[in-house]
């Protein structure tokens, strides 16, 4: 019998032991692990016990994301809602527990979790007291009016309409389609599921104006145009002949086609004539002549081969550059592994997002200076105290001021006189065209880059529509002409 209390006994000691290790590895080890867990429900629980700071915009004030209150079993909850529906609905994302957009990469501000001295004495003093803890709200640079008519001008097409303050950087519209209601991300996911487009996946919450991969075709040509006079090698004024195609590697390179009379020749012509015309010859010729490495360094002046500076998710924003096998490839010798010529016309393995090509427009408008982008204005407390705000700073600084004025007559000439002209308004507009070619048949990504007024610029603008069967200067300057429009006629804090 003394065995067997014994054996007990032992069996006793060991059960406690052994639990008593489990919670000290829970309680202490463990504890920060399972904290940082989003699927954790007793998180989730207190997260959703916390006023969510709102995300709006003000001249006119407009509430993208606001709460919902919920009060069950003596507790009070917040539960998030979208009032404004798929309004920008990529860019500001959901809160459900799990977080998309600047719900996610600003969570800590929205939640009051934040750093700053004077979120951290708040949020104590809300604790100490037992008051429900106010996060901070986000106030967003976008135009939500003019945000509107570009999701309503992209209606069923898939792409993306990006605006930019080139004087600040300052992001007006950031449409991408199709959108969502994330107002069905908490319990009515299928229908988002469901969403369907005139492209295949419609993908809706793809951020496609900082995520989506695009061949830039045309639009390129002024990255290309920049490396070459910044080189001194070339002017406006140097001469090109033009048989209609450029032979690389033994093989001939053909203009743009007109239906009735095949690829466009256009004999002998300036440089500044191959850009208004979008002539390919002479840019293919262009990139043989200044090579491949030159290109692609002015590419990454502009911001290529990095992830475009904003304040959404890094795995919600996409490098633009040279792509091989689906990754990013920055060649270590590009004189061979590179055609010059196709990567001079936006061919090659480029791809690129609509964020990046109206960043290179914005550049050329701010006289060679690159303004870093933001969404964000500001972030202000509770109690009306601003957080913190965006202040203007400068990005890069891709070319000399020279080349962008000789760069604005080009691109005016291409919406006088060129292959842009629907894009003309009642003010001088610089642009560039781009009809990509994808690998299928008489579909093609279709382009427009401008800004406007071209002699004092207050807008920059890139329209890229994916699955087209008609050139960026049919189909995609006459959207980026509306919302230059659109913006020049409302005022600066509108």
């Amino acid at each position: 019998m003394n065995k067997q209390i014994s054996r007990i006994a032992v069996a006793a000691l060991a059960m406690i032991a052994a639990l008593i290790a489990a919670t000290t590895y829970w309680q202490t080890w463990a504890a920060g692990s399972l904290a940082d867990r989003q699927d954790n429900a007793v998180k989730i629980v207190a997260d959703y016990q916390i006023k969510r700071g709102l995300i709006l915009t003000d001249h006119p004030r407009v509430v993208f994301a606001a709460n919902r209150v919920l009060k069950t079993k003596g507790q009070t909850y917040y539960l998030r809602r979208y009032p404004t529906g798929g309004l920008a609905a990529q860019t500001v994302g959901y809160s459900t527990g799990t977080q998309t957009g600047l719900e996610r990469s600003l969570n800590d501000y929205l939640t009051g979790q934040n750093s700053n001295l004077s979120t951290v004495v708040r949020r104590l003093k809300d604790k100490l007291r037992g008051a429900t803890i106010t996060g901070n709200d986000v106030a967003l640079t976008l135009r939500p009016h003019i945000q509107q008519l570009a999701e309503s001008r992209l209606d069923h097409t898939c792409g993306s309409v990006v605006a930019l303050d080139p004087r600040t950087g300052r992001v007006l519209v950031m449409a991408s389609s199709p959108t969502f209601n994330p107002n069905d991300a908490r319990s009515h996911f299928g229908r988002i599921l469901r969403i369907r487009a005139q492209c295949a996946p419609a993908a809706p919450l793809i951020n496609r104006s900082t995520q989506a991969h695009y061949v830039p075709g045309s639009t390129f040509k002024v990255v290309t145009a920049t490396a070459a006079l910044d080189s001194t090698k070339i002017t406006p004024d140097t001469l090109f002949s033009d048989p209609g195609y450029c032979v690389e590697y033994g093989k001939r390179i053909y203009n743009a086609s007109n239906p009735d009379s095949g690829p466009e020749t256009f004999g002998t012509l300036t440089f500044s004539q191959g850009l208004i015309h979008s002539v390919n010859s002479v840019f293919c010729n262009t990139g043989k002549r200044i090579g491949a490495a030159r290109i692609l360094d002015y590419a990454k002046r502009f911001g290529f081969y990095r992830k475009p500076p904003l304040e959404t998710p890094s795995d919600e924003r996409s490098s633009s550059g040279l792509y091989r096998n689906g990754k990013l490839f920055d060649p270590k010798n590009p004189a061979t592994q590179v055609d010059p010529g196709r990567l001079a016309f936006g061919q090659e393995r480029l791809q690129v997002t609509p964020l990046q090509m109206a960043m290179v427009a914005s550049a050329v408008a701010n006289h060679g200076v690159l303004m870093k982008p933001f969404v964000v204005d500001r972030i202000v407390a509770p109690n009306g105290d601003v957080v913190t705000r965006t202040k203007p700073s400068v990005y890069s600084k891709p070319m000399k001021p020279n080349t962008a004025a000789e760069l604005t007559t080009m691109m005016e000439g291409v919406v006088n006189e060129g292959t842009g002209t629907a894009a003309q308004m009642n003010v001088p507009v610089a642009g560039k065209t781009g009809t990509a070619e994808t690998g299928r048949p008489g579909r093609y990504t279709s382009w427009f880059i401008a800004f406007a007024p071209a002699d004092s610029p207050r807008v920059a603008v890139a329209v890229a529509l994916e699955n087209q069967t008609q050139a960026g200067g049919v189909v995609a300057a006459p959207i980026a002409k509306t919302i230059m429009q659109a913006l020049l006629a409302t005022p600066s804090n509108s």
